[in-house]
């Protein structure tokens, strides 16, 4: 049986805040960001194992939170929101 991962168990460890001009942005580490993408190609491959998937789905909802925290960051460094 396969348990749900949460997605922020994995920010210790694969999180890094990086400054880019004025911003401060929100990536994956170089670790995380390798895991991500040997994920997705076993996935292009059909051959992910149950676990495999939820990890994916957690690292795949961490970019998304990701993603959404850095576009409003970079919204409200260019004056767009306040």
């Amino acid at each position: 049986m396969s348990t749900l991962l949460k997605p922020s168990t994995l920010i210790p460890k694969g999180l890094q805040v990086q400054q880019i001009n004025n911003l401060t942005l929100f990536k994956f580490t170089d670790e995380l960001g390798d895991r991500l993408q040997t994920l997705l190609d076993k996935k292009k491959a059909d051959a992910l194992t149950s676990e495999e998937t939820l990890e994916l789905e957690a690292i795949g909802e961490l970019d998304e939170i990701f993603s959404y925290i850095n576009v409003v960051m970079v919204a409200r460094g260019n004056g767009h929101l306040s």
